[in-house]
């Protein structure tokens, strides 16, 4: 059963930047596609940004131009770069192997002075 474990979320400033990680175990990474969602308090779970197997890339409207979606298949790893940092974009972040079932447990990012 395919576990995702994801990483590098904190605090950090308004402006600042963050790169989390998610690392996949249990099955064949390379084929499926990936994605990052997020959730904030007392609001519904969002789509962030995806990554197909072949690399083809889409943001969601609020992230485009200051997050990157990035995968290593040979590390079996997705990554996601967040520069100029909100403070609305503060949440729990999650990954999500895309057209299953599977989430990560979260990772939680907070932009606040």
């Amino acid at each position: 059963q395919v576990q995702l474990v994801e990483s590098g979320g904190g605090l950090v400033q308004p402006g600042g930047s963050l790169r989390l990680s998610c690392a996949a175990s249990g099955s064949i990474f390379s084929i499926y596609a990936m994605g990052w969602y997020r959730q904030a308090p007392g609001k519904q779970r969002e789509w962030v940004a995806q990554i197909t197997s072949g690399g083809r890339i889409n943001y969601a409207d609020s992230v485009k131009g200051r997050f990157t979606i990035s995968r290593d298949n040979a590390r079996n790893t997705v990554y996601l770069q967040m520069n100029s940092l909100k403070p609305e974009d503060t949440a729990v972040y999650y990954c999500k192997q895309i057209g299953t079932s599977t989430w990560g447990q979260g990772t939680q990012v907070t932009v606040s002075s």
